[in-house]
């Protein structure tokens, strides 16, 4: 049993963490069937936020970063769940080429990497690396913090220019573990004999919260329905707001009036379920982008209008330099839970359909409704590291750690699902499945 259990163990998610548990066959089935009719990404992240009223997803990271987070107990559990995602695509794969961040000085990032590299070579797979950044133009080795070593390669198109790889090195699958940001690179545009995974419009070039949070509604009215709760209690309230240069004041009326709009939405329920002391708040946050940039934390419409000069030009750009034009407004969950006095959220890891494990990220320095995906964050491995997956239906609700994590399994596959949802529906090239 991991220590801090006893923290992240408090906190009145009672009556949710009861209902899931009791309706834990008919969930098991419908998450079942759903899969039938669509295919998970790949790999996935969801952060979580549990406010003791409630427990909702409010990021889900579709190129994720942070699998040397992970406990090494959950390995196995990884490899299985990589081979069966694996054998979707390409049964008879032998190389996979895994496509980095550009940024690979960042040893945490390479560990993560190292990591991806070990669980995908269990599978039975050769693993290299390909980079994207012009600046590699021969093998490259990279230092990891343990001593190893990894080495980047540059891409090339094949001859025939259908396929991509490495000089010496025809994969059958192209993993990327890069999010795009910067934009779609020509050489990855246009490939038909290679499974490329995530697919391109994953990224962020393409990509938009808003999609996704519009497919969770759907995936958390069905839940609502199946388990028979109100939606609400695993989904934050949300909107977007476009068209928008803080730094030039333009669309800070709209931006506004939509923190304003949102703000009554959340005092409704709040006082639908007496929540007297709770102090409604809401995230703005970049419609596209990741690494936490961009966001705040509003508490009242005027502070919008009120922004300083240095808040404007956060909220300008975010990854890469990309410009920042549509907001989406999101419901503020505040985290009950904390590890040694430290304000921490719960982030689960999927390959595939299946849960793999999971940490708490954990920040000293920022308060419970603050993002907590900022620098000087930091890493404690969830009890997933157990293999706690399976509940234990005779405990008392609140008393078991494997109770509490099958939760957060549950609801982080929901993010997974509507995941799935939003690049069936934002797919340019629906034909090619």
């Amino acid at each position: 049993m991991v220590p801090h259990l006893a923290t992240a163990l408090t906190g009145p998610l009672l009556d949710l963490e009861k209902k899931i548990l009791e309706a834990t066959p008919a969930i098991e089935r419908w998450f079942r069937l759903e899969w039938q009719e669509h295919t998970p990404p790949f790999y996935c992240s969801v952060d979580l936020r549990n406010a003791g009223y409630k427990l909702a997803p409010v990021d889900t990271n579709l190129f994720p970063g942070g699998f040397n987070n992970l406990s090494t107990e959950m390995l196995p559990l990884a490899v299985q769940a990589a081979m069966a995602a694996i054998d979707k695509y390409c049964p008879d794969a032998r190389n996979l080429l895994m496509i980095p961040e550009v940024h690979t000085r960042n040893p945490m990032y390479l560990q993560n990497v190292a990591r991806l590299m070990q669980i995908f070579r269990q599978t039975g797979l050769h693993v290299r690396l390909g980079s994207l950044s012009p600046e590699v133009t021969q093998p490259t080795p990279l230092a990891l913090p343990d001593g190893n070593m990894l080495v980047v390669e540059p891409l090339v198109r094949s001859p025939n220019g259908r396929r991509v790889g490495l000089a010496d090195f025809d994969p059958c699958t192209i993993l990327l573990n890069n999010d795009l940001s910067a934009g779609i690179p020509s050489i990855l545009e246009n490939i038909h004999e290679q499974s490329l995974l995530p697919p391109l419009h994953a990224g962020w070039a393409m990509r938009r919260k808003s999609n996704h949070f519009k497919a969770f509604d759907e995936v958390a009215k069905k839940f609502g329905k199946l388990i028979e709760i109100d939606p609400w209690l695993v989904n934050p309230l949300h909107s977007k707001v476009g068209e928008i240069d803080l730094q030039d004041d333009v669309g800070t009326e709209q931006l506004a009036d939509a923190v304003s709009a949102l703000l009554s939405k959340i005092k409704k329920k709040y006082k639908e379920y007496g929540m007297k002391e709770q102090k409604p708040f809401v995230i703005v946050k970049p419609d596209a982008g990741t690494y936490g940039m961009g966001v705040m934390t509003i508490k009242d419409a005027s502070e919008v209008r009120d922004l300083s000069r240095a808040q404007r030009n956060r909220m300008t750009v975010i990854k890469d330099g990309v410009a920042i034009t549509d907001m989406i407004v999101q419901e503020g969950v505040p985290t009950f839970e904390s590890i040694n006095d430290a304000v921490a959220e719960p982030v689960v890891y999927m390959i595939d359909r299946y849960v793999v494990g999971g940490f708490y990220r954990v920040h000293a320095e920022r308060g419970i409704d603050q993002n907590l995906n900022a620098p000087g964050s930091q890493y404690v491995p969830l009890a997933f590291a157990q293999q706690h997956a399976v509940p234990d239906l005779k405990a008392k609700p609140g008393t078991a750690a494997p109770n509490r994590f099958y939760v957060y399994g549950v609801v982080a596959r929901l993010g997974l699902l509507a995941a799935s949802l939003e690049l069936e529906r934002t797919d340019p090239n629906p034909e090619v499945y």
